[in-house]
């Protein structure tokens, strides 16, 4: 006897307590296939959709914004730098002024103003060291961007040049693709224009078969012409008959015409040989005949 079938219900819960018990994962395999399609496709449409040429163009010009952003930043350093250099100008003019204080002050026997004098002058003078380092900072980081830009304004140039060259090409090999696809038939436009001479050709070999067919159906009389127009199978059959007939006669004719030039022809020569001997001769056969006369 036959084993009898497992019924569905029973297979549905042994799968869902093998997926309780963490046996089997039947839906992770599902998902990550239906991604995996889904990347696949979408890929696809996306390399199908890019066009070179733009990509080319939006790269060029996210160099060009970091460029921009480069000279910016060389420019704000070497704003801050200007700014330095002032409070560097402003401190060292008034540690000039203390200190000319200060020898006044000793000039008049004030020790105590000269002092004074001398004690913010050296104040000032640690502000100065601390800005010419700050400036000495600053200006070497200006010398960086300023070659850091020079050197990506020169591949930013190279990558123009690049690039127009790469259009240039891309453009050219595409007309030339165009062109032989059209040449060969196999773009969407010509196709569909081959296509339609094609079903043209075949609808007109169609109607000419058939209208060849009814011809000789009418001939051989196995179709009424109700003009009566058409003639019957004896009538046909003597036209036939008698067209050959022709057909043979003329052929006779020209053979005749042929024959006769050809004879004509050898005579022509024949004559031209012996016509030293042929005038005499005909000369003398010509006088008894105007004696009998």
């Amino acid at each position: 006897m036959d084993a009898e079938p497992v019924p569905l219900v029973l297979l549905q819960s042994l799968e869902l307590k093998s997926v309780r018990r963490g046996r089997a994962k039947p839906m992770s395999g599902v998902m990550k296939r239906m991604g995996m399609i889904f990347r696949a496709k979408a890929n696809k449409a996306l390399d199908r959709a890019e066009d070179p040429r733009e990509t080319l163009d939006y790269s060029y010009q996210k160099q060009l914004e970091l460029l921009q952003k480069v000279r910016r930043g060389v420019a704000d350093v070497a704003t801050s730098r200007k700014r330095l250099e002032l409070q560097l100008n402003q401190l060292q003019s008034q540690s000039s002024k203390l200190e000319d204080q200060g020898r006044k002050a000793l000039a008049l026997g004030r020790e105590d103003l000269a002092r004074e004098a001398l004690s913010r002058r050296a104040a000032l003078q640690q502000q100065v060291t601390d800005l010419e380092t700050q400036h000495a900072t600053l200006q070497g980081e200006e010398e960086k961007l300023t070659l850091a830009a020079q050197r990506l304004q020169a591949k930013v140039d190279a990558f123009r040049t690049r690039k127009e060259t790469i259009k240039a090409t891309y453009t050219a090999a595409q007309a030339q693709t165009r062109i032989g696809e059209a040449f060969s038939g196999i773009s969407e436009e010509m196709g569909d224009v081959g296509l339609a001479i094609q079903r043209a050709e075949d609808k007109t070999a169609q109607m000419q078969a058939r209208a060849g067919a009814i011809d000789e159906l009418l001939a051989s009389g196995a179709l009424d012409d109700p003009t009566g127009s058409t003639k019957d199978d004896i009538q046909a059959e003597l036209d036939r008959l008698s067209g050959g007939t022709d057909v043979e006669l003329e052929l006779q004719r020209m053979k005749a015409e042929l024959a006769g030039g050809t004879s004509a022809a050898q005579q022509a020569i024949e004559g031209g040989t012996g016509q030293g001997q042929a005038q005499p001769q005909s000369q003398q056969q010509e006088t008894p005949r105007f004696d009998k006369q």
